[in-house]
C-alpha cells in the first residue's frame, strides 16, 4: 500500500493536534483541578452535576427561608411575651378589685390603670415588622388588625391565612400568628344568662347572676342539650331546676338544690355553668322568710346569638341594616351559616343568602323577596333602612359568643370597674358577675396567648431540626460535586507526563519521517 505525501502530512498533522490538545486540556486540569467543564468532557458526570446544582440552589433558597421564618417567629413570640405580661397586671387589677374592703375611688383608679394597659395592648396587637407589615393580619399585611369601634367595642380585620415558607423537600412552616388564632378563639366564659321571670316587678330578695360556663364539656354536652332552664325557689333554703322538657334536675347542681340564706354570694354550679346567689331579705320577712322567696324563679339559657349586617362599600344604594332578629331558631340552626353570612339582592326587591365568603361555586342556602323593608332569610328577619338597589350586598356577622377577644373583656371590665356599686346592693352583685367574667375571661385570652407561644416554639424546633438537615444535605452535595468535577492530582500528573512524552515522540516521529526521500536511495 502506498501512502502520498499529502496523505502523510494530513496524518501527522491532525494526530499532533489531538495530542497538543489533549496536553493542554491536561495541563488545564493539573491547574485548577477541574476535570469536567462542558457536557462533552462527561456527558454522564455533567447530568449529574446540573441535578446536584439545581439541588444546591434549592437548599440555598431553604437557608433564606429558614431565616426568614426564624426572625418572623422571634419578632411575633416577642410581641406574644409582651402581651401576656400585660395581661398578667390585668389579671392582678382584677383580682385586686374584688376585694371586699376596696371603695368606689379604689376601683376607679384600677379602672384608670386598665385604660392604660388597654391602649398598650391595642398597640401590641397591631404591631408592624421590619418590612412594615401587621404582625397579625394573616395574609393581610396592609391592613390594621384590630380597629376601635364607635361603641368602644373591637373588631378583628385580619383573615386567617398563615403565610407559609418552604424550609424544606417536604416541609413548610407558617412564618406568622393570625391575630384569629391568637386572640380571637378565647373561650368567653361568660356565655350563659338568666332572666327574672317571676315577680314581673324585682323586688330585690333574690339575685341571680348570668353565670360563668366553668367546665366547657359538661355545658357544651349537658347544658345546651336542657336549655332553657327555670330555675324555681321553693324556699329560702331551696331552689328546682327543670329542663326545657319540664324534668327536673335539681340534683345535678351543688349541694341538690339547697343553699344558706346568710351565705354572702352563695356559689351554684349546674352542667358546668356556676352562678351567684344573693338573698336580700326585706324588714318584716324574718316572721316567714320561706313565704318572702318562695315563687321566685329565673330563666336560664346560652345568650342568643347576635347578628349585625354592614354594607358593602360598593353598593350603589345608602340603605343599611338596621338590625337583625332570630325569628324561627329550628331553620336558624338548620341553615344559617355560623362562620358569617352575604345578603345579595339580585333586584329591587329578590334577595339571596350565602355563606361567607361568596366564590365562583358558591351556591345561595336561602332565597326570598322583600316584605315591605323586610328580608328574612334561613330564620333571621333583617330590617333595611330603605329599598335596595339590585346588586347590593350586606356582609352579615354571627356572634356566638363562644369566643371573646381581650380587648372586649378589658372594655367591659373597665366600664364595671367605673360604675358606682357602694351602698347599692344590686350594683354590686352586677359588679361581681363582671368581675367573674374578667377574670374567667383573662384566663382563657391568657391560655390562648400561651398556646400561640407554644406553637411558635414547636415551629422554631421543627427549623432546627430542618436547619440541620439542610446543612448536611449541602455538605453531601458538595462533596459529591467536588468527586465529579474535580480530579485527582495524582492521576492527572500522570497523565500529563504520559501526554507529553506522546507530544515529543509524535514530533521525532514526524520529523523523521519527513526527512525521508527517494533521492537518499539513488
Amino acid at each position: 500500500m502506498r501512502i502520498s505525501t499529502s496523505q502523510f502530512y494530513n496524518s501527522a498533522s491532525s494526530d499532533y493536534q489531538r495530542t497538543f490538545s489533549n496536553l493542554n486540556r491536561t495541563r488545564e486540569q493539573s491547574s485548577d483541578g477541574i476535570r469536567v467543564r462542558t457536557a462533552a468532557d462527561d456527558p454522564v458526570g455533567a447530568a449529574r452535576l446540573l441535578q446536584l446544582e439545581q439541588q444546591q440552589n434549592m437548599l440555598k433558597q431553604y437557608g433564606d427561608n429558614v431565616t426568614n421564618v426564624r426572625n418572623a417567629l422571634g419578632n411575633t413570640e416577642s410581641t406574644l411575651n409582651s402581651i401576656g405580661a400585660i395581661l398578667q397586671r390585668v389579671n392582678e387589677l382584677a383580682v385586686s378589685s374584688g376585694n371586699a374592703s376596696f371603695t368606689d375611688a379604689d376601683r376607679k383608679a384600677n379602672a384608670a390603670e386598665l385604660s392604660s394597659l388597654e391602649d398598650q395592648l391595642f398597640s401590641l396587637m397591631n404591631s408592624k415588622d421590619e418590612n412594615g407589615k401587621y404582625l397579625f393580619s394573616g395574609s393581610k399585611g396592609d391592613t390594621q388588625p384590630y380597629v376601635r369601634n364607635a361603641d368602644g367595642s373591637y373588631s378583628y380585620q385580619g383573615d386567617q391565612t398563615q403565610l407559609k415558607l418552604q424550609v424544606g423537600d417536604m416541609l413548610s412552616l407558617a412564618a406568622n400568628e393570625t391575630g384569629y388564632d391568637a386572640f380571637e378563639q378565647a373561650l368567653n366564659t361568660s356565655r350563659s344568662q338568666t332572666r327574672l321571670t317571676a315577680p314581673a316587678v324585682d323586688d330585690g330578695r333574690v339575685s341571680l347572676s348570668n353565670g360563668q360556663v366553668s367546665g366547657s364539656v359538661a355545658y357544651n354536652d349537658k347544658f345546651r342539650s336542657g336549655e332553657p332552664y327555670s330555675v324555681e325557689f321553693t324556699s329560702s333554703t331551696q331552689f328546682k331546676i327543670l329542663d326545657a322538657g319540664g324534668n327536673d334536675v335539681t340534683l345535678e347542681a351543688t349541694q341538690g338544690g339547697t343553699f344558706d340564706p346568710k351565705g354572702d354570694n352563695t356559689s351554684i354550679s349546674f352542667r358546668g355553668v356556676d352562678l351567684r346567689l344573693k338573698i336580700s331579705l326585706q324588714p318584716g320577712d324574718a316572721a316567714n322568710p320561706d313565704a318572702a322567696i318562695a315563687g321566685h324563679s329565673f330563666s336560664l339559657a346560652s345568650k342568643p346569638d347576635d347578628i349585625a349586617g354592614s354594607r358593602s362599600p360598593g353598593n350603589t344604594s345608602s340603605t343599611q341594616v338596621n338590625g337583625a332578629t332570630i325569628t324561627n331558631q329550628t331553620a336558624y340552626n338548620a341553615a344559617f351559616p355560623g362562620g358569617g353570612a352575604v345578603l345579595k339582592f339580585t333586584s329591587a326587591t329578590d334577595f339571596e343568602l350565602y355563606a361567607a365568603p361568596i366564590t365562583d361555586n358558591s351556591r345561595p342556602v336561602s332565597t326570598g323577596t322583600l316584605a315591605g323593608t323586610t328580608a328574612t332569610a334561613a330564620g333571621v328577619s333583617f330590617d333595611l333602612s330603605g329599598a335596595p338597589n339590585a346588586g347590593d350586598s350586606f356582609a352579615i356577622k354571627v356572634d356566638t359568643h363562644q369566643t371573646q377577644n381581650v380587648l372586649d373583656t378589658i372594655s367591659q371590665f373597665r366600664a364595671a370597674l367605673s360604675t358606682p356599686v357602694d351602698k347599692d346592693p344590686v350594683a354590686r352583685q352586677n359588679f361581681l358577675s363582671s368581675l367573674d367574667a374578667a377574670v374567667g375571661n383573662i384566663a382563657s385570652a391568657t391560655n390562648q396567648v400561651t398556646s400561640s407561644i407554644s406553637s411558635i416554639g414547636g415551629r422554631g424546633q421543627a427549623l432546627d431540626i430542618q436547619a440541620e438537615t439542610n446543612d448536611a444535605l449541602n455538605t453531601e452535595n458538595t462533596k459529591t460535586q467536588s468527586s465529579i468535577r474535580e480530579v485527582d492530582p495524582a492521576t492527572v500528573m500522570l497523565r500529563l507526563q504520559m501526554q507529553t512524552n506522546m507530544l515529543q515522540a509524535s514530533l521525532q516521529s514526524y520529523a523523521k519521517i519527513a526527512g525521508l526521500s527517494l533521492v537518499n536511495y539513488i
